[in-house]
């Protein structure tokens, strides 16, 4: 047998994004993060720049994630429509 693969071959990286109002982005993260299969959260503001990006492992508790909600909570004060994008 050939272990090694050709990660194009047998990897398939599957990118969502969502474009919601400030209001709804940390309760849309906490989601997201409960879900449990994303690997990677970008947030872009309205002019699609980055703000934040944080990489989501299997088995993160709450209290690692507490300063990234935090920051979430001062950037939905801030920003009026952003964009999230989960690499999964």
């Amino acid at each position: 047998m050939d272990e090694n693969r050709n990660c194009d071959e047998t990897c398939e990286e599957k990118r969502e994004e969502f474009t919601i109002s400030g209001e709804e982005l940390v309760s849309k993260i906490k989601d997201i993060v409960k879900q449990g299969n994303a690997k990677k959260i970008t947030i872009r503001g309205k002019d699609d720049n980055e703000i934040l990006s944080f990489p989501v492992t299997v088995g993160v508790a709450g209290i690692v994630l507490a300063p990234v909600f935090a920051a979430l909570g001062a950037i939905a004060a801030l920003a009026t429509e952003c964009t999230i994008v989960i690499d999964r």
